[in-house]
């Protein structure tokens, strides 16, 4: 029977010796400072990290309680983790959890007091907002953060940040949700989002300053696939909310709502972004090697119109897919993805891949000479195309007659 605890901070891990120590010292300080009355611990959940993770997490000095916690050794995936972790904060009927990646290299003590008190205070959710290099993020900048601006008409700006806040009322209802492959490993964060936006939690953001970290730039591999299998997968679960509270409104623009703000915690003026290197050549490279890979799925799956945009770019070696296009790539794939067999539903996140890096070098070029404000506009810019495509997604749903729902 574990000891009960009021706040739990958890960080996740897999090779991380080099930057959990002091994460958890910063952690440490911030529980002392801003819940001095609260019986509070830090769990580090591993992947049985061969780098001793574990040493140096129970090395660092801190005035609280930690605990280590680790998948079977040879298990690893972020979402396992997070699995272990949720349900040690319901074992130990915790009021507050917090969640901070174990790279981070610009965490603050007050991080704990941003991310903890709205939770305290009654919200069942907390996402970061923080100060990010345009080309970091790329997979919440491109796909993410404009698809769920559109469907859910609030501005999450980080809905798969690594810094988090629940409470445990969401914990509970993580854990009746069906976690599926991909969930248990980096689908976890857009699961943990979409699942807290759909299910009516309440949900605010806290401002965090710079995020330093292992930042890096866009990558195709697992986290790519898992992350949007997870989301487009989601969102689908849960298309008569979305679907039917659009038709609701009797097809009227929905930029004519003012329901997008999501209350701010914590820091209002976020700072200078963590520089990041790109290799372009290399970016446009692995591109092109994709796009031949996927060619023929690309042709079968886009319409003629966006394939011959599409071709022409590669042959020409000149990427501009503008937001426009883009949003309308992206609705059609969401919309084959609904009712798709696996195999099929595979081929389509297949697709995505090279498209998503072609954007991205898109984006680059448009905006590699901004600073971060002006690039932070064009972000939100193309989530206002989002938006202002959806009827796009809803023709496609009302022409094949896939819904039961009338006009």
């Amino acid at each position: 029977m574990e000891d009960k605890y009021d706040v739990v901070v958890g960080i996740p891990s897999y090779n991380e010796s080099k930057t959990i120590g002091h994460v958890t010292q910063v952690v440490g300080e911030g529980l002392h400072r801003y819940f001095p009355e609260a019986r509070s611990i830090i769990v580090n959940c591993d992947n049985h990290s061969p780098d001793d993770t574990k040493g140096a997490f129970l090395s660092a000095d801190t005035p609280v309680e930690k605990k280590y916690i680790s998948t079977d050794e040879g298990v690893k995936g972020k979402g396992n983790n997070f699995w272990n972790l949720f349900q040690f904060c319901k074992e130990v009927e915790s009021k507050i959890g917090i969640v901070v990646d174990a790279d981070l290299r610009s965490i603050e003590p007050e991080w704990i007091q941003y991310l903890g008190y709205p939770i305290r205070d009654g919200h069942d959710f907390v996402t970061p907002l923080y100060s990010r290099h345009q080309f970091d993020g790329t997979i919440t900048n491109h796909i993410c953060y404009p698809l769920i601006f559109a469907l859910t008409a609030l501005d999450i700006r980080q809905p798969i940040g690594g810094e988090f806040a629940f409470s445990s009322r969401l914990c509970f209802y993580w854990l009746e949700q069906s976690w599926t492959d991909t969930t248990r490993q980096y689908g976890i964060d857009i699961f943990m989002s979409l699942n807290a936006l759909f299910g009516d939690f309440k949900i605010s953001q806290a401002g965090l300053g710079t995020k330093v970290h292992n930042a890096s730039a866009p990558k195709l591999g697992r986290m790519f696939e898992e992350v949007v299998y997870t989301l487009f997968s989601t969102v689908l679960a849960n298309r008569s909310t979305w679907l039917e509270a659009y038709l609701e409104k009797g097809l009227k623009p929905l930029w004519e709502n003012e329901s997008h703000k999501v209350e701010l915690y914590g820091l209002e003026k976020l700072g200078e972004p963590q520089w990041l290197d790109i290799d372009m050549l290399k970016l446009k490279k692995d591109c092109r090697e994709e796009y031949a890979k996927y060619h023929d799925l690309v042709k079968r799956y886009l319409s003629p119109y966006a394939y011959r945009r599409i071709h022409t770019m590669f042959l020409m070696d000149h990427h501009n897919i503008d937001t426009m296009l883009w949003s309308q790539i992206v609705y059609t794939l969401l919309y084959l993805f609904d009712g798709a067999t696996e195999p099929s539903r595979r081929e389509i996140i297949n697709v995505l891949k090279p498209l998503y890096f072609s954007r991205s070098l898109s984006f680059d070029y448009q905006t590699w000479r901004f600073s971060v404000v002006f690039a932070e506009d064009e972000i939100k810019n193309q989530a206002l195309a989002f938006l202002s495509q959806k009827p796009y997604l809803l023709g496609l749903y009302l022409g094949e007659k896939r819904t039961n729902f009338t006009l």
